[in-house]
C-alpha cells in the first residue's frame, strides 16, 4: 500500500503522463491557458466567459479568446475560475501535509492562527516554510501553544517577553499575535491575556486576532482594545457574549470596531463557533462577514468544515451572491496581511494562482457547531488548483 507522500509522487508522474499530449513541437506562445470558464474575479468585477493565458508564473491575459499555443491547456468550460483562495485562519501548521491538503481545495496562501507560542513556534514555521503555497503563523500568545487544559488559564503562560523574542528571531513567518479568549481558554484572564497580545504586537506593528465566543468578560470590554487592522474570527458564535444582543441587535462597540477598522472573520470551526439561529440574526442585519476562513484541522473533511468552498457555500441562503463570497476569500482577504498583497486576483501581472470549482445546484447538507443541519441549494466544489502557473496535481 502507498504512503501519502508516495501516492502524490505517483499522482504527479501520471499527471504529467496525461497532459504530455499538449506539447508542441515550437515554442509555446504560453505555458497555460484556461479556455472557457466563467472567471469570476472581484478584484476587477469582472463575471464573465474568458479564457486566462499564464507565462512564467504570472497572469498575462484574461481576454473572450485567446488565440496562441500553450504547452499546457485547461478546458474549464462549466468550471470557475477564481483566484486562488486564501483561508486566514486555519491550523495548517501543526502538521507538515496540512498544507497540500489545503492545497487540493484551492488554497494557495494560509495562515496558521495560533497553533504554537513561543516555546514551539519553531514547529509551525518549519510547515510554513516547506509549504508549496504561501503560509505565515500568529503566535500564540500562550507559550505552549494550545492547550487542553486552556492555553493562559495559568495567566503565567501569557508572557510577552518570550513572545517578543520569538517574533523578533522569526519576523519573516510571524506575521501577528493569536489571542484564545473563550471561558475554557483564558478563563477569568481573557482582558488581561488581551492585553498582553496587544503589548506584543504594537511592539511590531502587527495585527492580533481574538478568537471570541462563550467569554467570561463582556465582548464590549474586549473589542475596545482592538485596533485597525485586528480581526475578530468566530464572528458568528453564539451567547454569552456574541456580537449581537437579546434583541438581535449589533453591539454599539462592535459596530464602532468594523468602522475603526477592526476586521470581522468567520472561522467555520468545529466546537462553539457557528449556530444557524445566530447566524441568521446577524446576517439579518447586514452585519456580515469581512472574511471566509474553516479554522481548518486535517480532520476537516470528517466534520461540518470540509473545506473552504464549502465554508463559503453556507451563506448563500442568507443572501449572499457567489460575487460577494468569492470576495471575501480572495481579494477581501488580501488585504489583511502584506504578504498577501499581489494576491487574491487574476489581474494581468499578478502570480498565477487560481482556482477552478464547480458551482451545482441541488439539495446540500449544511452542518453548525451544534449538529445542526439546514438545506441549502448550491454548493461549490474544488476542481482544480493552479500555483505559480503549475498546475497542482490531483491526489
Amino acid at each position: 500500500m502507498l504512503n501519502r507522500r508516495q501516492f502524490l509522487s505517483a499522482a504527479a508522474g501520471a499527471s504529467a503522463a496525461m497532459f504530455a499530449h499538449t506539447q508542441t513541437a515550437f515554442p509555446a506562445s504560453y505555458d497555460l491557458i484556461i479556455r472557457g470558464g466563467r472567471v469570476i474575479d472581484p478584484s476587477v468585477r469582472l463575471d464573465a466567459i474568458r479564457d486566462v493565458a499564464i507565462s512564467g508564473g504570472r497572469i498575462v491575459a484574461v481576454e473572450a479568446t485567446i488565440a496562441g499555443d500553450a504547452t499546457d491547456t485547461f478546458d474549464a468550460r462549466g468550471k470557475l475560475v477564481v483566484p486562488g483562495l486564501l483561508d486566514i485562519h486555519t491550523h495548517a501548521g501543526r502538521t507538515a501535509e496540512g498544507p497540500g491538503l489545503m492545497l487540493q481545495d484551492g488554497v494557495t496562501g494560509w495562515i496558521d492562527a495560533g497553533s504554537q507560542g513561543a516555546d514551539r513556534i519553531g514547529e509551525t514555521i518549519a510547515v510554513a516554510r516547506s509549504s508549496l503555497q504561501q503560509g505565515r503563523v500568529l503566535i500564540n500568545i500562550g507559550r505552549a501553544g494550545i492547550l487542553p487544559e486552556g492555553d493562559t488559564m495559568d495567566l503565567k503562560r501569557a508572557d510577552v517577553d518570550a513572545a517578543r523574542d520569538a517574533i523578533a528571531k522569526n519576523r519573516e513567518f510571524i506575521v501577528g499575535v493569536k489571542a484564545r479568549l473563550s471561558r475554557d481558554v483564558a478563563g477569568e484572564n481573557d482582558y488581561e491575556v488581551l492585553r498582553r497580545a496587544q503589548e506584543v504586537a504594537t511592539s511590531f506593528g502587527l495585527p492580533v486576532m481574538i478568537h471570541m465566543g462563550q467569554t467570561v468578560s463582556p465582548l464590549p470590554k474586549l473589542v475596545d482594545l482592538l485596533k485597525r487592522g485586528d480581526i475578530v474570527t468566530h464572528m458568528f458564535a453564539p451567547p454569552p457574549n456574541s456580537i449581537i444582543d437579546d434583541s438581535g441587535h449589533i453591539l454599539p462597540e462592535v459596530l464602532a470596531a468594523r468602522r475603526r477598522g477592526v476586521w470581522f472573520d468567520v472561522g467555520n470551526g468545529q466546537t462553539g463557533h457557528m449556530r444557524w439561529d445566530t447566524i441568521a440574526a446577524i446576517m439579518k442585519t447586514g452585519f456580515w462577514p469581512d472574511t471566509f476562513s474553516t479554522d481548518w484541522n486535517t480532520n476537516a473533511h470528517q466534520t461540518g468544515v470540509i473545506d473552504l468552498p464549502n465554508c463559503m457555500s453556507k451563506l448563500f441562503g442568507y443572501g449572499m451572491t457567489l460575487d460577494e463570497a468569492i470576495a471575501r476569500a480572495t481579494v477581501n482577504a488580501a488585504r489583511l496581511f502584506p504578504l498577501f498583497n499581489d494576491r487574491g486576483t487574476l489581474n494581468v501581472g499578478a502570480p498565477a494562482d487560481v482556482a477552478l470549482l464547480e458551482l451545482r445546484k441541488g439539495n446540500f447538507e449544511f452542518l453548525d457547531n451544534y449538529k445542526n443541519k439546514i438545506t441549502g441549494h448550491q454548493r461549490l466544489f474544488p476542481r482544480a488548483t493552479v500555483l505559480g502557473g503549475k498546475r497542482v496535481p490531483r491526489a
